[in-house]
């Protein structure tokens, strides 16, 4: 019998810029493992522009730590032979390693070029507001001290369609570089007229140099690592036709389980849905609908209908496409998407993405082991942990909701015979405490149920109907399950 699977996204934007992450994913691997964790999504490998760069300022893609740039040899979480013990360590313990690709921009060029550009409106930028003019753009990459080991492809202005900075004038700015064929990319989000640009100096995924390059890269980097997938940043901001080609070249060289899931950032379900359509169903996706609707729901308290919470998400309309979660780096206080789902409701947010038989969740490094920086948060492992226990040993079998008030809701896993003493029954509240008749198989009669998140120590003892009425504290979850101790 297949057990649950569930994803861990091993680092907070704030984690320690001392190169010792690596060492340290390699250190608990099997501790993780033993938690129910099968899968790892850990931050980009590549050398960003310093040693302390989250890896999303990607300088060079073929530096894992290796090579004397920017000041550092190793990246933020440490060098190469860290990483790859590190990956052999998740592997070795069970879990699959998937690695965070960014290939939007790149960032912390070796020298500037001049070309010629015309300026965008920021918040049109299809709508031009000058002529072609020219400036000095932080371009070429040239990478001199890796001297052309693994790759020989040096980037210059051609590679780039967009800027942000003219270093001739030290302006600021939206700069859409003019050529021969250049043109934003098509087929990407359409917000701000065409999202293209994002940051730093923008990929042109137009050119087939660039194309050529970057698929080559993905393959060599997944038969470097021997990783077993990959998460796509920022993919909102690329065609989507390369996207789907990236996609079909690493699966023909690392083979059809390769496991590709985007963060393509976008609250409403029905672009979720077209993107996936135009990728044909190729890869997975973070449920962005679904994040915004647990942060709401802990923003508003009791004033939130609990019956909705799934209403208009990834995971409702394409469970088996959908990644669920409920923070990531980009949600955490004082980060680009800050939407942090409030810790009233956390225990009760992974509740709901980890013990229904729906999506494949994902749980967050800052939540289990807290964040760091100038305002830290405490981790929840200990509300956690029971959350994890749940999933792998009790959500099994076929699941009946009791959605019927908006301030206590419930639902029943009813358990699998092949799973011994699998089947549970969970009750949310967003106000008062509260109590809700569930049925939990006739076969359960007499058996007594706990709460395994320990907030409340009732013992229940199931009715020969198969029916118990189960009970949640005010603002809380709790997690009904058979105890064969309580029993004893």
């Amino acid at each position: 019998m297949k057990r649950n699977h569930t994803m861990m996204q091993f680092f907070e934007w704030n984690v320690e810029p001392d190169g010792t992450h690596w060492n340290r994913l390699k250190e608990l691997a099997p501790e993780l493992k033993r938690k129910g964790i099968d899968s790892v999504w850990i931050p980009p490998v590549t050398k960003g522009q310093s040693g302390e760069d989250q890896g999303y300022g990607v300088y060079d893609l073929y530096d894992l730590g290796e090579f004397d740039q920017k000041g550092t040899v190793r990246t933020k979480y440490g060098t190469k032979q860290e990483l790859l013990d590190a990956i052999a360590a998740c592997q070795e313990s069970g879990m699959d390693v998937y690695v965070d690709v960014v290939m939007n921009h790149r960032g912390g060029a070796d020298d500037t070029e001049l070309f010629q550009v015309i300026e965008v409106e920021q918040d049109d930028r299809t709508e031009e507001i000058s002529n072609p003019f020219e400036i000095e753009g932080y371009t070429k990459f040239t990478f001199p001290n890796r001297k052309d080991e693994y790759s020989t492809f040096n980037w210059g202005f051609e590679h780039f369609n967009g800027i942000d900075y003219d270093a001739m004038t030290d302006k600021t700015g939206i700069f859409r570089i003019v050529g021969e064929g250049k043109k934003w990319n098509d087929h990407v989000d359409d917000e701000f007229g065409n999202y293209d640009y994002l940051m730093f100096a923008n990929i042109d995924f137009n050119h087939p140099d660039v194309q050529e390059e970057m698929i080559q890269w993905g393959n060599w980097l997944a038969d470097t690592l021997q990783c077993n997938g990959y998460r796509l940043d920022a993919i909102k901001h690329i065609d989507y036709h390369f996207i789907k080609s990236f996609v079909d070249n690493v699966r023909q060289e690392r083979g059809e389980e390769f496991y590709v899931l985007g963060e393509f950032w976008v609250p409403e379900l029905e672009a979720c849905q077209t993107f996936l359509e135009n990728v044909d169903f190729k890869l997975n996706l973070f449920d962005v609908p679904l994040h915004y609707k647990l942060h709401e729901a802990s923003k508003a308290g009791a004033d939130f209908d609990l019956t909705t919470i799934f209403d208009d998400t990834l995971v409702n309309v394409n469970p088996e496409h959908a990644v669920t979660f409920v923070d990531n780096h980009d949600t955490q206080p004082n980060e680009a998407l800050e939407s942090w789902v409030e810790d009233w409701f956390k225990q009760s947010a992974y509740a709901l993405i980890l013990l229904r038989q729906d999506g494949h969740p994902c749980i967050f490094y800052g939540d289990y082991f807290g964040i760091g920086g100038e305002e830290p948060i405490k981790g929840k492992q200990t509300a956690m942990d029971p959350l994890l226990y749940a999933r792998y040993h009790k959500a099994y079998g076929e699941q009946e909701d009791y959605f019927d008030d908006p301030h206590l809701i419930g639902w029943v896993r009813l358990g699998l015979e092949e799973i011994e003493t699998s089947g549970c029954a969970v009750l949310i509240s967003n106000q008062d405490e509260g109590e809700k008749r569930m049925f939990v198989g006739e076969a359960r009669a007499g058996e007594v149920w706990v709460d395994l998140t320990g907030t409340r120590d009732d013992h229940i003892i199931i009715e020969e109907d198969g029916f118990a009425t189960f009970f949640v504290n005010g603002g809380s979850v709790s997690v009904w399950a058979h105890s064969e101790q309580a029993e004893e």
